[in-house]
């Protein structure tokens, strides 16, 4: 494909890129894991390329990336230049400009739940969305240590893709937010962490329970396939819910996102909740505190 050439922008176009792009860098994770830290955490690992070389970080000392995220985002990106010349990306490693282009742009995660892939905790994935204007209209999410991938485009619903198979998603038919599942996940920075204690306390006595996995774009995507009955999250960047949030919209889910050119330091909430218990959970949510954005100090 050469750049004079007029790029299709539809949703279901799009999809397919998003779903080849995630499903090749998920391929690329997938190898990198045990080439780095072999079967041990970065913590256990005495070989200096399997160890501390390895991760740096980022906000705070808890905020790891690893050589396997910028090797991603590198991988993605060349992909990009390839199948679609020309167009912007948004990278959580290469980070991008707030303004909103007027064409598609691209929003990656490399891999979202990096803690846990540097632990060997199974729930890490690679994000990839189109944007158009700031709304994404196509993404994939791909589990990397399950390779299952999540995969949706605007007004053509959401899908899951397993084992040579594509099963349409859908939300769960809960109606009782007493017998929700929740799914939520914590900052880095300190002080919004205690406030999303504070949340989660008090909203746990009227729900089911709590699922604290460790990547948002997961989460979504658990809510689109009826894993969970709800996500609530404060902070999240476009890169964490650009295509899950998608996903999980296209499923039936009700979602609630911050503003396209919003980072986690804002603080915004990013909410999805299955429809039968949408208007309660809101109600709900709202008394305990967490419909209001808790942005960095």
């Amino acid at each position: 494909m050469t750049e004079s050439r007029q790029l299709r922008t539809d949703a279901d176009d799009l999809a397919l890129v998003a779903i080849e792009l995630a499903q090749t860098a998920a391929a690329h994770v997938r190898r990198r894991r045990p080439e780095l830290f072999g079967s041990t955490t970065v913590y256990e690992s005495s070989d200096t390329a399997s160890g501390s070389a390895a991760v740096s970080t980022k906000s705070t000392p808890t905020d790891p990336v690893t050589l396997a995220d910028t090797e991603t985002e590198a991988l993605i990106a060349d992909l990009l230049a390839q199948h679609r010349p020309g167009e912007e990306m948004l990278g959580e490693e290469g980070g991008g400009s707030r303004d909103i282009p007027s064409g598609v742009r691209w929003v990656v995660d490399p891999i979202d739940g990096t803690v846990n892939f540097m632990y060997g905790i199974p729930a890490y994935a690679v994000s990839v969305a189109a944007q158009i204007n700031g709304v994404s209209v196509a993404g994939a999410v791909v589990d990397v240590a399950r390779e299952i991938t999540y995969a949706a485009a605007a007004g053509s619903g959401a899908y899951r893709h397993a084992g040579g198979l594509r099963e349409r998603l859908r939300v769960s038919g809960i109606d009782d937010p007493s017998l929700a599942l929740v799914a939520t996940g914590f900052a880095y920075d300190r002080q919004r962490r205690a406030q999303q204690a504070q949340i989660i306390a008090a909203l746990l006595p009227r729900i089911r329970d709590i699922r604290r996995v460790g990547a948002a774009a997961l989460d979504l995507c658990m809510v689109a396939s009826g894993a969970v009955d709800a996500h609530i999250e404060h902070g999240l960047s476009p890169w964490d819910w650009a295509a899950g949030g998608l996903i999980a919209a296209e499923a039936g889910a009700v979602v609630t996102l911050p503003p396209a050119n919003s980072r986690a330091t804002d603080g915004h909430p990013t909410i999805a909740l299955s429809p039968g218990v949408a208007q309660e959970m809101t109600r709900v949510l709202d008394e305990v505190g967490a419909l209001v954005d808790l942005p960095s100090r």
